[in-house]
């Protein structure tokens, strides 16, 4: 037994270790003079050069004159919070609705949404972008909030959720004289907030990583995004290794530490969601 678990924990420190190697290839790159990174010879850097972040921060200028790296920041991180909230609100309301209310077609209509997960991203750029159009939303923080405000997966999975909350609160609360939005608010989300922290963290991450939609509906250099200016950032600095490994650590880290700070609930909401049937 001891020796199974002796193998178990070698293969998974491996795997663990070529996961984690291309980031500490990134962060090892990005402390590099430009002529090491570029010959790449060793792993680790003859000189630490912490001075690449700072230039690589301020080397967003020559793709979108006056802003840094730190517009891109704002841009992304309000989309972000904007786009997190309203799938929390959307899931919240959508998953209780589904999971709690009876009401004529409840199953066929969830059945409708789940079909929906069925359809590609890449099927939903035209009509979706046509309709940022008719609405005169192109080029607009509007134009990268309102298409993501509602997320099917994240409403199953919160519907998933309240499916495990004992029938008794619900009945209990009512004959208390709990509104719906009492109950929901007051007993069901609390409840609920381990599948609420992975909807937020899915959501938050999707917006974050978000490229080609803002490659499409953005054309304003005071609104780009910073996974756009990440790439156009690449295009312009396509020889300088260790300034675009320094961007892209810039880029990743706040992404790192919002997973490390709700890896717990994660955990717990995707857990707690595949045992509810």
């Amino acid at each position: 037994m001891m020796v199974r678990r002796l193998i178990v924990h070698i293969v998974l420190l491996i795997i663990l270790g070529g996961m984690l190697f291309p980031f500490a290839w990134m962060i090892s790159t990005s402390l590099k003079s430009g002529p090491e990174a570029e010959r790449n010879n060793r792993f680790l850097p003859t000189q630490v050069h912490t001075e690449n972040y700072p230039s690589a921060w301020v080397g967003a200028r020559r793709i979108a004159p006056p802003h840094t790296f730190g517009r891109f920041f704002l841009n992304s991180l309000g989309v972000a919070l904007c786009v997190t909230g309203f799938v929390l609100m959307t899931s919240l309301l959508a998953g209780y609705a589904f999971a709690c209310l009876q009401f004529p077609g409840r199953q066929v209509i969830f059945l409708l949404f789940m079909a929906t997960m069925m359809v590609p991203f890449e099927v939903t750029i035209i009509p979706n972008f046509l309709t940022i159009r008719t609405l005169h939303l192109y080029n607009s923080y509007a134009a990268l909030v309102v298409p993501w405000i509602a997320n099917v997966f994240s409403i199953f999975l919160v519907r998933q959720f309240m499916m495990g909350i004992p029938r008794d609160y619900f009945d209990a609360a009512r004959i208390d004289g709990c509104t719906h939005f009492q109950f929901l608010f007051q007993i069901a989300a609390p409840m609920a907030a381990p599948a609420l922290a992975t909807v937020a963290l899915f959501a938050f991450l999707g917006s974050w990583n978000s490229f080609l939609w803002p490659l499409l509906v953005i054309d304003d250099p005071s609104k780009y995004v910073v996974q756009y200016g990440l790439a156009l950032y690449v295009q312009e600095e396509s020889n300088s290794f260790n300034l675009l490994m320094a961007a892209s650590a810039m880029v990743i880290a706040p992404v790192v530490v919002l997973y490390l700070l709700a890896q717990r609930y994660f955990v717990e909401g995707v857990s707690a969601v595949g045992i509810k049937g």
